[in-house]
């Protein structure tokens, strides 16, 4: 960041604060230079003169403030990634929950973030190649991100190798078409098999909008959280989840940690939390 745009004691507390209240991600004095240099890039675009001026756009403009946070999610990710959880959604956490229902009944899957989109993908991919009876039922996954250039990434369906680097070499020309630019682009009958929008983990309302699934995937953010957050968030993930559905996190994380209103669910092949039947 150039010296007259370091941002002083209170601008930087003023930008945490603004970042905190739309994303439940907490950021400090210890972030200053990750922080600095994201808003220096963001001032520059809109065309702002000054730190004062660019908080007064965040207040008045969404399309600005959705810019902003877009530039601080972290999208780091890629196909089969934990794929033990994947052998575990096919194993031990899908039979149980069509074990009381009939060929045709839905079963919900919802990934929260989805990031770019490789996870959702991922997830209906897995069931197409390792679930045998996947056509038996009326499988809707769905997946959401805060950031909405991932999101609008993620309808795209476009990767290149890093995304593809853990996918079976079988799979790519299965499931994607040719090389171009770099980038392979998912099939259509894929792409329109998974749906994707925006939710916030910290938005209560927005969240019981997309109603209750089955499974619910989220990995990998409740690290960004404070307590406070991480709380509201375990309390959305449960409203998220129908009676009995399943809550899988990161690798790190543990929701044991956050809420008591789950129940520890150790299976063969992963530890995940379950809301506890009707």
């Amino acid at each position: 960041m150039s010296e007259e745009r370091t941002l002083s004691e209170d601008e930087l507390r003023r930008l945490c604060d603004f970042l905190y209240r739309r994303t439940g991600m907490s950021y400090g004095e210890g972030k200053r230079y990750y922080i600095e240099r994201r808003v220096a890039q963001q001032i520059a675009r809109s065309g702002a003169t000054s730190f004062a001026g660019y908080m007064a756009l965040l207040q008045s403009s969404p399309a600005e403030a959705g810019r902003l946070v877009n530039s601080f999610t972290v999208n780091e990710t890629y196909f089969y990634r934990e794929e033990h959880q994947l052998r575990c959604l096919g194993r031990s956490i899908l039979p149980e929950i069509v074990a009381g229902r009939g060929p045709g009944d839905l079963v919900r899957i919802w990934s929260n973030p989805c990031s770019t989109g490789e996870e959702p993908y991922s997830i209906a991919i897995w069931l197409l190649e390792n679930w045998p009876i996947v056509d038996a039922y009326n499988i809707d996954i769905a997946g959401s991100d805060i950031d909405g250039d991932a999101v609008e990434a993620a309808r795209e369906g476009r990767y290149g190798d890093r995304s593809l680097a853990r996918l079976p070499e079988h799979l790519i020309p299965r499931y994607f078409g040719p090389r171009r630019d770099g980038r392979r682009q998912i099939i259509s009958d894929l792409r329109e098999s998974v749906r994707f929008g925006m939710a916030n983990l910290v938005d209560p309302i927005g969240m019981a909008a997309e109603g209750r699934f089955d499974v619910v995937f989220c990995r990998n953010v409740l690290i960004y959280f404070d307590e406070a957050s991480r709380r509201l968030a375990a309390d959305t993930l449960f409203n998220a989840l129908l009676p009995g559905g399943f809550l899988l996190l990161g690798h790190t994380e543990s929701m044991t940690r956050i809420s008591d209103r789950f129940i520890v669910r150790r299976f063969e092949d992963a530890v995940v939390y379950q809301r506890p039947p009707a």
